[in-house]
């Protein structure tokens, strides 16, 4: 089966990880949750138009990329919520009353109008608009974890296991997924369900999650394994 890293790797790289045992797969605990980080029309851009032109209005844009994902993660969840999974947003915002520097990443790109708390590029894609009962988290850092309550909803329902979906695969899914891992949650990462602003960035964090903190997997096969 080739893997979307498989290009990047040599094989040195493939003998390397294959000896040393890593990569083993943890497999879906008995009650999953859906956390879904950071996507909202900051990352996405207003419709799928090329990253070049996206980033105009919205430099934190990943552009057409983002909408091929929102594609999968709305199949995605529209299984979780017939399943009745537990179910999770974070956003991203910055302050309009203070210093947004170190907002998410180093600098203050966060201080650009469009991504400041209530405006348009801090708001959840319409395609995934949270229903009822599903729990929209703001965050400040990367990971869904850091200095946010996930924890303890997850530990209200007896959460074992995280699928993480969405933005960037490099940073806040990345984080996310080792807080998680570091939470003792088995983690799942459903490759088509996150994506990236660097091609490259995309696919060799996604290989190393897979080989050290997570199950990278099919959308296709997660959902067989949630049915």
């Amino acid at each position: 089966m080739n893997r979307i890293w498989d290009q990047y790797l040599d094989e040195r790289d493939k003998k390397v990880y294959q000896g040393a045992g890593l990569g083993k797969k943890m497999g879906i605990g008995n009650k999953p949750a859906l956390v879904i980080v950071d996507v909202q029309y900051g990352f996405t851009g207003d419709s799928p138009e090329n990253i070049e032109e996206s980033i105009r209005k919205y430099p934190t844009s990943c552009g057409e990329s983002s909408w091929q994902a929102i594609e999968h993660i709305k199949l995605l969840l529209d299984v979780a919520r017939k399943a009745e999974l537990p179910i999770f947003f974070t956003i991203i915002e910055g302050s309009k009353s203070s210093s947004n520097e170190r907002v998410a990443i180093k600098g203050n790109i966060f201080d650009h109008p469009a991504l400041l708390e209530g405006e348009k590029g801090t708001q959840v894609v319409e395609e995934l608009k949270p229903q009822y009962g599903e729990v929209v988290i703001s965050k400040k850092k990367p990971s869904a974890f850091f200095g946010t309550p996930l924890v303890s909803y997850l530990t209200a329902q007896q959460v074992d296991t995280v699928i993480i979906t969405g933005c960037t695969t490099s940073g806040c899914v990345r984080a996310s997924v080792i807080d998680a891992f570091s939470n003792n949650y088995r983690v799942v990462v459903p490759e088509e369900c996150v994506f990236d602003r660097g091609i490259a960035s995309h696919a060799i964090n996604l290989f190393d999650m897979q080989q050290k903190y997570a199950d990278v997997v099919s959308v296709e096969e997660l959902i067989k394994e949630l049915y």
